[in-house]
């Protein structure tokens, strides 16, 4: 073993001249096949396709070699026969005009495979594939290892020790924890004079591939800025007065152009103290009344200033008589979308005799898939984890809590849904008091926009947050590409490491 002192490693390009160390190196490696890379093929590999020969030396000896070409990804990702996998294939063609990256050989020298160097040459290789703009990295490798295995084992059996880490396969194993995929298994039948031989295609997706026939418009933003509103609750004489200051927290964050705004739940409620009421139940039914026309501006302000709102949520009265809690997707497109709450709090059952609804569903928006809970729902982990496998990117929450210990309820469980979902989730709330207001006479918030724990993202998770209890507004940029890389190379990988044979989430409801 050559100790961490001795090392002075350096990643680059190979050159014609690397030809006689290339060749000893694959000799000692494949002591078998000693002449398997001939001078003739080497050098055409690097006249065809420089870029994709790479190397790696040790004080200037060269020690792992990976040579690669571009292959059509349709012709080369589904092979019928185990002659058709492309391992080690000297006559191997480069296609210029090639969507994929062929791994043809990987060598590294014995004495230096404890220190991963094969590792540091398969993320060269998968940087190449983003820089080229290609599908994937592909790689056709035989199980040598398979063979040991006793002819009781069948190959399936082999391939589930494989990836269940019951078993080691130096080469299969070696791939997976790359974040290869197992694509395809190919067999050579067994013969008199050969042993039945087992040939693995695996893939790694290149998850940032724009197809090139793709345009620019519609395609999918991978920055997204949100805007959050922390509202004072203060006394207002109109409806108009009200809605001035809604209409002044959308311009200011159109002016910085963003593409979401988020009031928090029961915004309106200062329109309870237009009229005095004996019970809080009148007062939230007469709050109803306004809720048709508030909607109705919001939505003409989300088209006016080009911006998404979600308008908060606002106490609706059913068809069928029943009072909910509403919040809505206001487009700027035009197009409106809703969302009950789904779980009224104890006190909205007793003092508004509140129901929840029976629907939960991502919605569509020109800057991906996004979600809404309202407050108390974000402390339930199913629903936000529903709206994820519905391909949610982005949680908004408005709520409304009077006391600090409220707050971090809401707080706390909607850090736990960007955890445990991998995606941001932001929060709104109020401040500022209603002296004269039944059950909304108090506030406490502190609104913010929080993250998935990994190193791409805040040391804390936040992205951002305000001021406690005081009115502003918090504009965040999201790059959503960070969560596209966490779900697939994070420390953890939340989402995608479920055991979905175990157990599984069933939404009975309205979709």
């Amino acid at each position: 073993m050559v100790t961490a002192s001795e090392h002075h490693l350096k990643l680059r390009h190979l050159r014609h001249g690397d030809y006689q160390a290339v060749g000893q190196l694959v000799e000692r490696v494949y002591p078998e096949t000693p002449n398997k890379w001939s001078r003739r093929h080497f050098e055409r590999l690097l006249d065809l396709f420089e870029e994709g020969q790479l190397c790696i030396e040790n004080n200037g000896v060269v020690v792992a070699v990976a040579l690669t070409v571009q292959v059509d990804y349709t012709r080369h990702s589904d092979p019928d026969r185990y002659e058709d996998l492309l391992f080690n294939q000297p006559d191997a063609k480069q296609e210029e005009q090639g969507d994929a990256l062929y791994i043809l050989d990987l060598v590294v020298e014995p004495e230096f495979r404890d220190i991963r160097l094969g590792q540091r040459l398969l993320e060269a290789c998968k940087d190449l594939c983003g820089d080229k703009n290609l599908k994937a990295v592909l790689v056709g490798c035989i199980l040598w290892d398979y063979e040991k295995q006793p002819e009781s084992l069948s190959a399936s059996q082999y391939i589930d020790q494989v990836e269940c880490k019951q078993v080691h396969d130096e080469v299969l194993s070696f791939f997976l924890n790359n974040n290869f995929d197992l694509k395809r298994l190919l067999r050579r039948p067994r013969k008199k004079d050969r042993p039945e031989r087992l040939g693995a295609l695996l893939e790694w997706d290149n998850i940032f591939y724009e197809s090139r026939e793709a345009g620019l418009v519609g395609a999918p933003k991978t920055n997204v800025r949100v805007g959050v509103v922390q509202w004072q609750m203060r006394k207002v004489e109109t409806l108009e007065a009200m809605m001035k200051q809604v209409e002044f927290f959308i311009k200011s964050m159109s002016s910085y152009k963003a593409d979401f705004a988020l009031f928090p739940e029961f915004f309106t409620a200062p329109l309870m103290g237009l009229t005095t009421q004996d019970q809080s139940i009148e007062g939230i039914q007469r709050l109803a009344l306004y809720s048709p026309k508030i909607l109705e501006e919001i939505s003409g302000l989300a088209v006016a200033y080009n911006i998404n709102i979600i308008a908060g949520s606002l106490p609706v009265l059913g068809e069928d008589g029943e009072l909910y809690n509403v919040a809505y997707l206001c487009r700027r497109d035009g197009t409106v979308d809703s969302q009950y709450k789904i779980h009224p709090t104890p006190s909205e059952k007793f003092e508004w005799a509140m129901t929840g609804g029976n629907r939960l569903r991502a919605f569509d928006t020109d800057c991906g898939k996004i979600g809404i809970l309202i407050c108390y729902d974000v402390e339930f982990p199913e629903l936000a984890r529903l709206l994820c496998l519905d391909g949610m990117r982005i949680l908004f929450v408005p709520f409304w809590t009077d006391t600090k210990n409220g707050f971090l309820r809401v707080q706390r469980c909607a850090q736990a849904r960007a955890i445990e979902n991998e995606c941001y989730v932001a929060v709104a709330g109020s401040c500022g008091n209603l002296p004269e207001v039944n059950s909304v006479d108090i506030q406490y918030a502190q609104s913010a926009v929080y993250s998935p724990s990994d190193f791409a993202f805040p040391h804390d998770a936040i992205v951002s947050e305000t001021t406690p209890n005081t009115e502003m507004e918090l504009l965040v940029d999201l790059d959503m590409e960070k969560l596209t890389r966490l779900r697939n190379e994070g420390a953890v990988t939340n989402y995608k490491d479920r055991r979905k044979d175990l157990y599984e989430l069933i939404w009975k409801g309205d979709r």
